[in-house]
């Protein structure tokens, strides 16, 4: 059965992104940093039309992620990091150019409806305005049978928590300490969220955590 998870990059204190984020600098002051252990591995920079990388256990984690991918859901803000009209966005396309590194389905969450943008490699990108439950079962419909990603950002992931409807959260924990900037656990309610320790990994790069769905407490 189709399940929904989400692969992020943390900070130790917490942050998924630096501060001040930009076009020029997405993930911030410093956000870079959270995602070195992942730009060695071969199975990113294949994904990303390059050349190198090493084949290790961080490799064989997210080469098995992304094998397991039907489809992705992610905010206008991991999009495209614009808000407001797409006639006034500046990065209307997105960040990844003619051939994103998904191939799969991707449901972007919007107020904002525009139609379907094909792009090379079988990535499309399909705007979705009645949520995140519309833009999940959109997903699950289109995985044939594999798994749906929650690409993020943080206020997306933050909802799937609030709702239930995150089966797996994978955190990937650099060891650096950013100091600011987006934090991943916020806005999740009053009521303490339990999930259920499902793994743990290591490697020189970095520390793999997973947790499943759990319940309130």
């Amino acid at each position: 059965m189709s399940k929904v998870f989400t692969d992020i990059s943390i900070s130790l204190d917490g942050f998924v992104a630096g501060p001040n984020p930009s076009l020029e600098k997405p993930l911030g002051e410093s956000g870079e940093k959270l995602h070195e252990w992942v730009f060695r591995l071969a199975s990113f920079r294949e994904r990303h039309g390059m050349d190198g990388g090493v084949r290790d256990e961080d490799d064989e984690l997210l080469a098995t992620s992304v094998a397991a991918t039907g489809a992705v859901v992610m905010g206008r803000k991991m999009f495209s990091g614009g808000e407001g009209s797409w006639e006034d966005d500046p990065n209307a396309d997105g960040w990844w150019g003619d051939d994103p590194p998904f191939h799969v389905p991707v449901f972007v969450l919007t107020h904002h409806a525009r139609e379907t943008l094909h792009k090379d490699g079988g990535t499309s990108f399909n705007f979705v305005t009645g949520g995140l439950e519309a833009a999940l079962e959109q997903a699950r419909a289109a995985t044939g049978g594999k798994d749906v990603a929650i690409g993020g950002g943080a206020s997306v992931i933050q909802q799937a928590l609030k709702a239930g409807q995150l089966d797996e959260l994978r955190l990937h924990v650099a060891p650096i300490l950013l100091g600011g900037g987006t934090r991943l656990f916020e806005r999740l309610g009053i009521e303490p969220l339990q999930l259920e320790p499902a793994g743990a990994a290591s490697s020189p790069y970095v520390t793999h955590l997973t947790f499943g769905r759990g319940g309130n407490s």
